[in-house]
């Protein structure tokens, strides 16, 4: 594989993270949350905190997913990316029906993160 599938790969979880702040915009409409409030309706306060938690998980997954790509394994970066694409997604859609539900999505997101960043940081060392 190579570091041009890992380059989708960022680009994905970029879209996905558009595509959560989408859907606060439209909870703002739905629920009668104005803006710059950030709370109000609980389902709308779920929506929102969904897309910040990815937000602050982002930080740490695209500079570990590109230098994973680039040190240790693009193959293994491009898996890493997608065992944390659908992690956010598990973790979206449990969040907001129960937060209480979240672990697996958190755990599928936060793993994959922890693992290619730990794969970088070994890569680097060999190189």
């Amino acid at each position: 594989m190579s570091m041009t599938a890992v380059h989708l790969l960022a680009i994905a979880a970029l879209l996905q993270y558009f595509v959560f702040s989408t859907i606060v915009g439209w909870a703002r409409g739905k629920y009668g949350v104005a803006a710059p409030a950030v709370s109000g309706h609980p389902v709308f306060e779920r929506h929102y905190r969904v897309q910040m938690n990815t937000l602050e998980l982002l930080v740490m997954l695209l500079p570990a997913l590109w230098l994973a790509g680039q040190f240790w394994s693009p193959t293994a970066a491009v898996v890493g990316g997608l065992v944390y694409l659908v992690g956010r997604g598990v973790y979206a859609l449990s969040y907001v029906r129960n937060p209480a539900s979240r672990t697996a999505g958190f755990a599928l997101s936060i793993g994959p993160t922890l693992t290619l960043l730990i794969g970088a940081v070994v890569g680097m060392l060999r190189a």
